[in-house]
């Protein structure tokens, strides 16, 4: 019996006769392989009247540095490695022409990126000719392909690592679909074929290929010439490789940042299913608020990172001593002694058993915190997926969800495994087949407020044309397509930008745009402010921007009022010497409307007898 004929639960590297699931990769190495044809450095885009020109050459730069950044804050275990192609110098290990590995000082080839190399390569451009240099690689009359040499050196860059563990990419920037568009004949036909098979072999040693096309402004990039084959693309998959053409060069930052960005999984969990029943999956974090980095503390003299150590001394002897495999607790006024398995012992209040209930029993509000999506894995445990299968088509069949136990068994936490099917469009697929699992509340998070009943005549009632204005006025301002994804924390730009403008020794601080602002601009629309004069005349009444002004008016007028009493009682308190009169006890003497004149130009309180005013003012002078 298949349990799983669409094969819905395979990747999509398997092949049919591979029963081993690859190890998915917590770490990732990229190379980028820039064209530095003549080509490169000519404008981008259709020449216009009050538009700078920009080349392909500086848009990449650009792309690349962004990204750098990006990587930095999200992904700091990541490598790279910046590699030109068709560059007049030569700089790498393998020592082939036209290939020049981009790098700072004390730093490796390949290797996370830092400040030194961002600052640097973002001015590269300035310094590119006199010191790199530009020249067509591949020409007639030459047998030199300087293609093939760049895959070689990618490939070699890329050779530390298991990619049993670690991700390894070759992503290519170039403007010129057929590289080998100046020769004929057989030179022609072996420099592809040894450049395909060059490709080919990448592949096999787990190395994924990869090309961002530049189309120039006379002419769209036309994969089919070469790089179709090169990457192993067919059919469609061509035809929607290929940006449109109404494709900003702009866009370029944000889809490499999109082709960077990859889910990968959490972790490997071991899913009980009974007592002998045991499978493999893992756990992926589809959607987590995202909060400033770990504070690390440094050493003041090195500026390395600390490393904390806890060690045991004793009392008596002040002799270093291990863990201690013993507790006590005091009970009675005897020490008590626990090991640590049976404190461990103690601590088990779960037992690892799964139990099933009707989906309807699966409340929205137990759902506190963001689902972790589970999927199975034959990675160490063969069968997983087989298992998974069969449990995962029962429950959507009859309705039910899980009920588990996860975490430690001395720390474990309730959760739901709710099963989603496989939703499949014409664009693809839209939502994976798995298990999403879903953390419950304790008894103590579900609250129970009071509640209040009133009768229809004490709560207010809208009418049908307040409803009818509402409406009119949200279906004005709802935003199309709304996505929490289009806007970024302008808490953590800000912090993330203060900590990149210090790293890169910029000496202004970046303006960050909150986009969580209301938009005034689509606020001042003519629907919109229609829209919501007729809400507020609807519910306020027709004079209430008119009542608004007068009560402003009259606020305003007795705000007034008060500041010219405050400086006549100013001008008027000014003609004694309080702190002679003070001194010499006069007080007393004086009438309780000029005791009153110093307080109000001081602004403190006039109430009370004389007496209650007289101390009022001593205290004030200090007396």
């Amino acid at each position: 019996m298949d349990l799983d004929p669409e094969g819905i639960f395979r990747d999509d590297s398997d092949e049919d006769d591979d029963n081993l699931h690859e190890r998915e990769a917590n770490k990732e190495m990229v190379v980028y392989l820039i064209d530095a044809s003549p080509k490169m450095f000519t404008p981008a885009n259709a020449a216009k009247a009050d538009e700078k020109q920009e080349t392909h050459f500086h848009t990449i730069v650009n792309c690349i540095t962004q990204s750098l950044k990006t990587q930095i804050i999200g992904r700091s275990r990541d490598e790279v490695a910046i590699c030109f192609f068709n560059t007049k110098e030569k700089k790498n290990l393998q020592e082939l022409a036209g290939v020049y590995v981009y790098n700072v000082t004390e730093r490796e080839q390949l290797d996370r990126p830092d400040a030194r190399l961002i600052k640097e390569f973002s001015c590269v451009e300035d310094s590119f000719m006199n010191n790199i240099g530009s020249r067509y690689g591949i020409t007639s009359g030459s047998r030199e392909n300087t293609l093939y040499n760049a895959l070689w050196v990618a490939q070699a860059l890329l050779r530390k690592g298991s990619v049993k563990t670690v991700s390894k990419r070759i992503l290519i920037f170039t403007n010129e679909d057929d590289p080998f568009g100046g020769i004929t004949g057989a030179a022609k036909a072996d420099m592809i074929r040894t450049t395909i098979q060059r490709a080919k072999d990448a592949k096999d040693l787990g190395l994924s290929i990869e090309l961002l096309p530049l189309s120039r402004p006379d002419e769209d990039f036309n994969m089919s010439l070469f790089y179709a084959e090169l990457i192993g693309l067919e059919g469609d998959e061509v035809l929607q490789y290929v940006p449109s053409a109404g494709e900003k060069l702009e866009d370029m930052t944000d889809q490499l940042r999109k082709r960077m960005m990859k889910k990968r999984k959490v972790k490997t969990l071991s899913f009980a299913i009974t007592n002998d029943v045991c499978i493999e999956v893992n756990t992926y974090a589809l959607i987590r608020p995202t909060a400033p980095g770990t504070i690390t503390w440094l050493d003041s003299i090195s500026n390395l990172p600390l490393k904390t150590e806890r060690s045991f001394i004793c009392n008596d002897t002040g002799a270093l001593l291990q863990a201690p495999q013993e507790r006590f607790q005091l009970y009675n006024d005897k020490a008590v002694k626990f090991s640590v398995r049976e404190l461990s012992d103690v601590k088990r209040v779960s037992s690892l058993h799964l139990g099933f209930k009707p989906l309807d029993c699966l409340k929205d509000y137990h759902n506190l915190s963001p689902s972790t999506f589970i999927y199975p894995s034959d990675e160490q445990i063969f069968g997983s997926t087989r298992v998974f299968v069969a449990l995962h088509s029962s429950m959507l069949r009859l309705g039910r969800f899980a009920l588990a136990f996860y975490g430690t068994p001395t720390r474990p936490r309730l959760v739901a495994l709710v099963a989603q099917e496989e939703v499949i469009s014409s664009s693809g697929q839209d939502e994976p087949p798995g298990m999403h699992m879903i953390y419950l509340p304790y008894s103590d998070d579900v609250r129970y407020p009071e509640e209040v009943h009133l009768t229809s005549g004490d709560a207010p009632r809208a009418t049908d044309e307040q409803i009818k204005k509402a409406s009119n006025l949200l279906k004005r301002i709802d935003l199309k397509h709304f996505s929490v994804c289009r806007f970024a924390n302008p808490g953590l730009q800000k912090h993330y930008g203060i900590l990149e403008a210090l790293a890169l020794g910029e000496d202004e601080m970046p303006d960050i745009k909150d986009e969580t602002l209301p938009d005034e601009e689509g606020m001042a629309r003519p629907g919109v402010v229609k829209a919501i004069e007729e809400f507020k005349a609807a519910v306020f009444g027709e004079n209430y921007d008119q009542e608004e002004a007068e009560a402003a008016a009259a606020k305003g007028g007795a705000s007034k009022k008060r500041k010219a009493i405050a400086d006549a009682a100013s001008q008027k308190s000014a003609a004694y010497d309080w702190a002679d009169l003070a001194d010499n006890g006069k007080l007393k003497d004086m009438t309780v409307m000029d005791l009153k004149t110093y307080l109000t130009a001081h602004g403190l309180p006039v109430s009370g007898k004389k007496d209650a005013i007289i101390s009022r003012i001593l205290t004030h002078l200090g007396k």
